[in-house]
């Protein structure tokens, strides 16, 4: 109720950009929630992959497939809510898209929290490096600083271009902001356009479709789920060479242990002493005419 019918004044388009910047940042990072099944489910694969019972790209596509309803059902609920609620340009194209953006935008997310539980071996490790990399995507999307004013080397090129928060606001503000007018800031002066706003306010170039921008991170999404398929490949190609390394390395640190090594003095003098609990075994043939050793 924040966002609640923000209407059309100058001071509603940074409450739209930061209701819209809300819905594909901070709900999406939400997602790191579901980290902990993640590592649970990676261990039960691990198990049944094993033995044998399914191959990665069933798992893949099966783990999708689960999990789609869900997506589903999260994006149109809450776009559903929020779209009414914020009044955000009206006409179905337009909340669809909405809807569509949240959808790949979770769907995204939920794909790299999954690369992720396939590399770290622990759920610390996990949640440190996931939250890492949803704070490099949200930094770079473009609503904390604009596109143009990050730093060309590594910030810009390429994150900006593989992170799904800069290609969804992108289109987010398209889907908004094209085909409305807004009040000017001073009494008097003529309506800004919402093309002006996206042109001149966010610096963000109208040359393509939002539907274009929807397609990137489509794109990223099937990028995540070839690489998650990519990484559980390599590991179970890879696992057995590791483990004998480790094998390797963990009987030469013993060897070098002072408790085992082997003292040939001792060992010899233990051998060279007799016990008379332990005799040695001798055949029956050899015992033939012996009287028992049993007193009557």
């Amino acid at each position: 109720t924040i966002f609640y019918d923000v209407g059309y004044s100058y001071t509603s388009i940074l409450a739209r950009v930061s209701c819209g910047g809300f819905i594909t940042g901070f709900m999406t990072f939400m997602s790191i929630g579901g980290f902990p099944s993640f590592l649970e489910e990676m261990k039960v694969f691990y198990k049944e992959r094993m033995s044998g019972y399914y191959g990665v790209a069933v798992y893949i596509l099966s783990n999708y497939i689960s999990s789609f309803p869900f997506l589903v059902s999260i994006s149109v609920i809450t776009g559903t809510i929020t779209y009414n609620l914020v009044k955000f340009r009206p006409g179905f194209s337009h909340y669809a898209f909405f809807c569509l953006n949240l959808f790949f935008s979770v769907s995204v997310i939920e794909s790299l929290m999954m690369v992720v539980a396939s590399l770290v071996p622990n759920f610390l490790m996990g949640l440190i490096t996931g939250a890492g990399l949803i704070g490099i995507i949200m930094m770079t999307s473009g609503f904390f600083r604009l596109l143009p004013d990050l730093p060309k080397i590594f910030w810009r090129y390429p994150v900006s271009y593989i992170s799904y928060g800069s290609w969804a606001i992108q289109g987010g503000y398209k889907n908004d902001f094209l085909g409305l007018e807004f009040e000017p800031l001073f009494p008097g002066e003529p309506k800004m356009t919402g093309e002006e706003v996206i042109n001149k306010v966010f610096r963000v170039q109208v040359t393509h479709s939002k539907w274009w921008d929807l397609a990137a991170v489509a794109g990223i999404l099937v990028c995540y789920r070839l690489l998650f398929f990519v990484v559980l490949k390599l590991r179970e190609r890879a696992g057995p060479a590791l483990k004998a390394i480790q094998a390797k390395r963990t009987m030469k640190n013993l060897d070098r242990r002072p408790s085992f090594k082997r003292m040939p003095s001792l060992s010899l003098s233990l051998s060279s002493m007799s016990s008379r609990r332990h005799q040695p075994l001798r055949s029956l043939s050899s015992q033939e005419g012996l009287n028992s050793p049993a007193h009557y």
